[in-house]
């Protein structure tokens, strides 16, 4: 094979170090059941064989450190992953060997590295003794990317009494201590918390929260924390950040779950599948307060359809925008003093009131409540200190901006009017670190959210039309509009263009988005 063909050709490869499961259902096994939904390459490090079925785990011996060290030496010079996966290690010998792999292969290029760190088997079964948990603390733990304890395995860890972990704030300290420890990451699941939602506490450089979904009543779940895990160095294998595959990764488990299979008289073993990431009944809520009650969503928009969503930075051009037929616009208005603001906001909402139209405004949704606007839009960095139930007692109209999965998650659990994803395109209209997410991401989140979707950043004629036939039922143009030295015309133009989307082919969507934030080039994946 040609060095051109095989780079076309050319998957992610991601390694499963971690134990035999002789019934199948976990360990290495399930491993590469999960990178294979992902549609990368799954190679395997056997570092212990167990004899186990559904039922009990009768015998675990770990593999001999030379014959591990060949199995890693033989996929090295060959194979390099883009990340690892950890699970059942079965010697302090074998931990110090993964942990040397690690830094020697993080000496040539970036390796994400997750850990499942096994305490007991489904069945109760303990698999890692004292001496393990040490040498995962001091050796392994200070390289890992992600790492994956449920809240008995957190206790087990840090040495603490499993009571401590009983509620959310014992949840939360106990990711900070572990945290603290050096993983740049650190997901503490649910699965063996009981209650009817299954909640996971994520803490990771980009976000912080409670991920949170219907748990799946299933007495079939042997294998999820392996699928879990597997799932997430997966997603950092196709370069998610850290946020983004903990959220994939809760998805993929369970859609797993739901699929399990009732194989043997115990417990079953999970099943991942392809095209998860189009169910959008497996997008978890993220929310700060796992106390928070659900709320009633906001309102819906009066017309769905928004078509051309006009951004504009005075009440001048909110009135010139709608005397050119745009009925939905957003008033942005970044400056000036709180008299100015009001006046701007106060003109817009009297000129979009006369016409019928929604009138949105960014930023300032104090005023935007007092002087009666038909709603406000605001970004990530604004939506945690507004005042959310006040806006939604006073009807007014929610819209959320996304870049992201954790961001689309905190979006969700506000149950907005409309989300925003950007940037589509490259725009100079404001910096970020987001690269823009293109046609095929936006035709993923419009097939995902049951909101309506608003297409942002780098709009013009032709890039409307296929916004529309990606399935966005706004598209917000902001320079193309204002810097136009005739934007009647540029409104007309860009009006035909959605309309016309609307009768278009739509376009199909991929089973997951690219990554919009590169998880890659963390400090623990290059330096180790």
């Amino acid at each position: 094979m040609s060095d051109s063909t095989r780079n076309e050709t050319a998957r992610p490869i991601v390694w499963s170090i971690a134990g035999s499961d002789s019934g199948a259902g976990a360990g290495v096994q399930a491993d590469l059941r999960a990178f294979d939904t992902f549609d990368i390459h799954g190679c395997t490090a056997v570092a212990a064989i167990t004899a186990q079925n559904s039922v009990r785990v009768e015998r675990v011996d770990p593999v001999a450190v030379d014959l591990l060290d060949a199995q890693l030496a033989a996929l090295a010079s060959d194979l390099a992953p883009r990340a690892i996966k950890t699970g059942l290690l079965g010697s302090v010998e074998n931990v110090r060997c993964v942990a040397g792999w690690v830094e020697r292969l993080r000496r040539e290029s970036p390796v994400a590295l997750v850990i499942d760190p096994v305490w007991r088997a489904s069945t109760g079964a303990d698999l890692s003794s004292n001496a393990l948990r040490e040498a995962l603390l001091h050796d392994l733990l200070p390289l890992a990317d992600v790492i994956t304890p449920n809240r008995a395995e957190a206790a087990w860890l840090l040495g603490w009494n499993p009571a401590t972990l009983a509620d959310p704030d014992g949840v939360e300290r106990a990711a900070a201590a572990l945290r603290a420890l050096g993983p740049r990451a650190v997901v503490i699941t649910g699965g063996d918390a009981g209650g009817r939602r299954s909640l996971d506490w994520m803490d990771t450089p980009e976000a912080q929260g409670w991920l949170a979904l219907p748990r799946v009543d299933t007495l079939h779940h042997h294998g999820s924390g392996c699928v879990f895990a597997a799932s997430v160095a997966a997603a950092l294998a196709l370069d998610f950040c850290a946020a983004d595959a903990v959220v994939i990764g809760k998805m993929s488990t369970t859609q797993a779950l739901r699929q399990a299979l009732a194989a043997g008289q115990g417990a079953g073993a999970v099943r991942p599948q392809r095209g998860f990431g189009l169910h959008a009944e497996l997008l978890p809520s993220l929310r700060a307060d796992v106390r928070a009650s659900d709320e009633p969503g906001f309102a819906p928009l009066t017309e769905r359809c928004m078509g051309l969503y006009a951004v504009v930075d005075s009440a001048q051009w909110v009135e010139q925008v709608l005397a050119a037929g745009v009925r939905t616009v957003q008033l942005r208005v970044k400056e000036g003093t709180r008299e100015h603001l009001s006046q701007e906001i106060v003109r817009s909402v009297r000129a979009a009131r006369i016409v019928g139209a929604q009138l949105f405004i960014n930023d300032h949704w104090q005023l935007a409540m007092e002087h009666g606007a038909y709603g406000v839009h605001l970004g990530q960095e604004d939506v945690v200190d507004a005042d959310l139930p006040a806006l939604r007692r006073a009807g007014l109209r929610l819209g959320l901006s996304t870049h992201s999965y954790w961001e689309v998650c905190r979006a969700h659990a506000c149950a907005p009017s409309y989300i925003a994803c950007g940037p589509i395109h490259a725009t100079t209209t404001k910096d970020m670190p987001w690269r823009p997410q293109g046609p095929g991401n936006l035709a993923y989140w419009c097939a995902v959210l049951r909101e309506p979707v608003v297409a942002i950043a780098g709009m013009d004629v032709p890039r409307s039309f296929e916004a529309v036939r990606c399935g966005a039922s706004g598209v917000a143009v902001l320079r193309g509009i204002v810097q136009a030295s005739e934007p009647e015309n540029v409104i007309q133009a860009l009006q035909v263009a959605i309309a016309s989307g609307f009768l278009a082919a739509p376009l199909m969507a991929p089973d997951l988005p690219r990554s919009t934030f590169s998880g890659a080039l963390s400090p623990a994946a290059l330096t180790g």
